[in-house]
């Protein structure tokens, strides 16, 4: 059964939503909807990681709440910064973080951290997985920006994933 439907939660949501944007429930939709729901998760079950398995759920809380305030912190940040852009231009840098974390499943976490915090874009991996480049809106130092992005990301999600 797990090969025909390798993801069956996906293939239903794909069949809802293929009806929902739609509107219709004719016979044809409804084929082609199923048709979906079935080919798409077999044919990108070998795009999808190693299944998940979470080592410490109690770290996901705390690093929820901890981007959430990043994520205000630093939009307020940024704001400051092109406000103030005619006095103080920011100072933009490309940062080359070494990475632990080798975890497929926690690089994609940390791709996203970084894409929801403004002011920071993962903008390269190295093949090997052990650098990380990002590019930051403002950078006063490199060395803190490195220790503060490792200990308030990369750490958590090494618990949570590895």
């Amino acid at each position: 059964m797990k090969r025909l439907f390798p993801a069956p939660w996906l293939s239903l949501a794909l069949w809802l939503l293929w009806l929902l944007l739609n509107l219709s429930i004719s016979p044809g939709n409804l084929l082609l909807g199923a048709a979906l729901g079935f080919f798409a998760p077999v044919l990108m079950a070998p795009l999808r990681p190693r299944p998940i398995r979470i080592r410490r759920p109690g770290v996901i809380l705390r690093l929820l709440l901890r981007v959430g305030a990043d994520m205000v912190l630093s939009n307020l940040a940024v704001a400051w910064g092109v406000l103030n852009a005619g006095r103080r231009a920011p100072r933009s840098a490309f940062v080359k973080v070494p990475l632990d974390l080798r975890d497929a499943n926690g690089l994609a976490a940390l791709s996203m951290i970084c894409t929801v915090i403004p002011g920071t874009v993962w903008s390269e991996l190295a093949l090997d997985r052990s650098v990380l480049l990002l590019h930051v809106f403002d950078l006063d130092e490199e060395a803190p920006f490195i220790q503060h992005f490792k200990a308030t990301y990369e750490r958590p999600l090494m618990e949570i994933f590895e």
